[in-house]
């Protein structure tokens, strides 16, 4: 398990190369601010999606990205 400096430093530095530094700011403003449920916005993420779905749609974005580079 990572600590939480750590995390917070690769989260963010996640956050700034796939958003940009003012959308992440903004993200990060957001959940701040809002009472955000993480775990509830998961759910109803996937709630209409088979696990075979997920994993589909996560391969094709990992193939995606890998061409990419």
């Amino acid at each position: 398990m990572k600590s939480e400096a750590v995390l917070r430093s690769e989260v963010m530095k996640s956050l700034i190369k796939n958003f940009g530094l003012v959308d992440a700011e903004r993200f990060i403003d957001i959940i701040k601010k809002d009472d955000f449920d993480y775990t509830g916005w998961q759910g109803d993420l996937w709630k209409d999606k088979t696990t075979a779905e997920i994993h589909n749609e996560a391969k094709q974005y990992y193939l995606e990205k890998k061409r990419k580079k």
